[in-house]
């Protein structure tokens, strides 16, 4: 039976929520973990919609041998990474020469902004290369399709401090899976959507349609999508340095589609081979592929940025229709008939999420740890990848954010029911 007064309450059960309970749990604490949602996994969420998993969010375990998740990998799935890559040029592909060009070119735009002064801090779109024939391609990749961003919206220190490297491993039975494994058996509610936290002392109170629960303490866990549209109302209100914060991490918007395949005409592309069209005036529009993950009848892509936020507020048949369309324009009519039914993420329309994962406005990469700054003494944590300095955006940063939350409790001595 689940306790209403439990040690800690955390709210949320994504990444950051699911470490915080197993952290509680094994240090002896009671907890309680409140999810809007009916499911698990926050922003990673694996369905079979397309026949076999597909990862709706995230979807890749990033920097792999540091990333604290890898370990619950085991002999339990397979992994696998890209293998080959090609760019389309408007009305070809690119040929072996261009591509080295072009990676020449990705080299020295990215040594552009990790060499550049971060003092003062300010837009990477400030630093890096213009005029070349591959720069507005490159921009547009680093910017909207890896960040969910336009880089005229990303703090160059920000951007310097969280760009992750390889090997980025995708499990094959989908990254939600594995968290949502994590979580098993952990004290949780589903469906009971926190509107209302009172942290006045001497524990926290927490409200919703479901009725109210009291605690020691809180880990709160949702986006700042969600918070910065208040989502979660907070007596007394929140102070202004972490309102700051939160506005100054803002959720990018990055939608994914997948599509079930025909199987019998496989585009010549190598299983788990990527493309791109990102080259002449429709840049800005272009969208990525990834092909046929460990070999199945199955594509998905990306796209993200305005672009993406456009699409969202058409309504997810209009970005069916321009991924088909992107992908029709690379292999034509007999492309149009390899692609069969669709999936299409809907992460920044979802009141649940409002964006996909957090970029820092220029000035704010400090944002981050003045986020995770405990509140009441300790009494009151935030905690997800918008609080980690190194991993953001990712299920990593979420979940050893999730960790050090819990940490710092225990280390306070906080996490004890005080219900007087």
């Amino acid at each position: 039976m689940l306790r209403n007064d439990p040690d800690v309450v955390v709210i949320g059960a994504g990444c950051a929520g699911i470490a915080a309970a197993r952290a509680l749990v094994a240090a002896g604490k009671s907890c309680v973990m409140l999810e809007a949602g009916d499911r698990v996994g926050g922003r990673a969420h694996t369905s079979g919609l397309l026949g076999a998993p597909f990862d709706h969010g995230a979807t890749w375990l990033h920097q792999a041998d540091e990333n604290p998740l890898t370990r619950f990998i085991g002999e339990h799935i397979d992994h696998d990474t890209v293998r080959g890559r090609h760019l389309h040029l408007g009305d070809r592909f690119a040929t072996r020469a261009e591509m080295a060009e072009y990676g020449h070119a990705c080299d020295a735009f990215e040594t552009a902004i990790v060499e550049a002064p971060q003092i003062p801090d300010r837009a990477v779109s400030e630093v890096v290369p213009k005029g070349g024939r591959w720069d507005e391609t490159i921009g547009h990749w680093l910017g909207s399709q890896i960040n969910a961003a336009e880089l005229s919206l990303i703090s160059l220190k920000d951007y310097v401090a969280v760009d992750l490297e390889g090997p980025n491993l995708l499990p094959s039975e989908g990254l939600g899976t594995l968290v949502a494994r994590l979580a098993e058996g952990l004290p949780l509610r589903l469906n009971h959507a926190v509107t209302h936290l009172r942290w006045d002392g001497p524990g926290v109170t927490v409200e919703g349609d479901w009725g109210t629960l009291r605690a020691g303490a809180a880990v709160v866990t949702v986006s700042t999508g969600v918070l910065a549209a208040g989502g979660l109302r907070f007596t007394p209100g929140l102070p202004a340095e972490t309102m700051d914060a939160i506005h100054g991490l803002p959720l990018g918007l990055l939608t994914k589609y997948g599509f079930r395949t025909t199987g019998e005409d496989r585009l010549g592309m190598a299983p788990f081979h990527s493309a791109r069209r990102l080259l002449g005036p429709e840049v800005r529009t272009a969208m990525s592929w990834i092909f046929r993950p460990f070999d199945r009848d199955q594509i998905f892509g990306f796209v993200g940025g305005a672009r993406a936020w456009d699409l969202a507020k058409e309504g997810e048949a209009a970005t069916e229709a321009a991924a088909r369309a992107d992908f029709t324009a690379m292999f034509g009519a007999r492309g149009a008939q390899v692609l069969g039914p669709a999936v299409i993420t809907d992460w920044g329309t979802s009141p649940l999420f409002r964006g996909s994962y957090t970029h820092a406005r220029p000035g704010h990469h400090e944002s981050r740890a003045r986020l995770s700054l405990p509140l009441a003494g300790g009494r009151l944590r935030f905690a997800g990848e918008a609080c980690h300095s190194r991993f953001a955006g990712t299920v990593a940063g979420a979940w050893l954010s999730g960790e050090d939350a819990v940490r710092d409790l225990l280390a306070k001595r906080i996490a004890v029911t005080d219900a007087s």
